[in-house]
């Protein structure tokens, strides 16, 4: 089966290939030669995907899914939320967008958050949802080298690093994308 992934982001089209480990042949826009950057001006996670997974499909007439990722901070009223990647501005720049995150939490106590990503696939033209969110921590400085985003200062709930200290392989197996994806490949899986 392929599947064409409407995302330019390298890193989350390399960790859902790793998470679907070769069950289901993941194409990128790059492999359909799409190289518009679809617009995603939805106010939820759930406008965002669907909004980029329409855009392939009614442009490509190809089964194609998208998905939106948000960090929600309680001590922000849910932010960055919507706004994760381009918290900072529009230049999708991790650093200024932990920078900032930090900066606004300052010495507050209430550090709780969740990752929430939500994948909008289309398939034969029947949309379909999926939800995964992992709970965790805000810490206090960067820790880790390994992933991308705001993974040096999300302590997932359970473990005593970040997901950027775990490294990609427990990461995929605990994330908030890994837990949409899972119920994303059974749904794909059983079809």
């Amino acid at each position: 089966m392929k599947i064409v992934f409407a995302t330019n982001n390298q890193h989350k089209l390399s960790e859902i290939r790793q998470i679907l480990g070769g069950r289901v042949e993941v194409l990128s826009l790059n492999d359909i030669g799409c190289n518009v950057d679809i617009p995603e001006t939805g106010s939820t996670l759930e406008e965002n995907a669907l909004q980029k997974a329409q855009y392939v499909y009614d442009h490509y007439h190809i089964d194609c899914f998208a998905d939106d990722t948000s960090l929600e901070v309680d001590a922000l009223n849910g932010a960055p939320g919507v706004y994760s990647a381009r918290y900072a501005g529009d230049g999708h720049d991790s650093e200024a967008n932990m920078t900032k995150l930090l900066n606004e939490l300052g010495e507050n106590n209430n550090r709780s958050a969740r990752f929430r990503t939500v994948i909008a696939l289309i398939q034969q033209g029947e949309v379909h949802e999926f939800e995964g969110i992992v709970n965790g921590q805000i810490i206090r400085e960067r820790r880790g080298g390994e992933g991308f985003g705001y993974d040096p200062i999300f302590q997932p709930d359970g473990y005593d690093q970040t997901f950027a200290e775990l490294g990609l392989d427990i990461k995929n197996q605990i994330s908030h994308r890994a837990r949409a994806t899972r119920k994303f490949a059974e749904y794909l899986l059983k079809k």
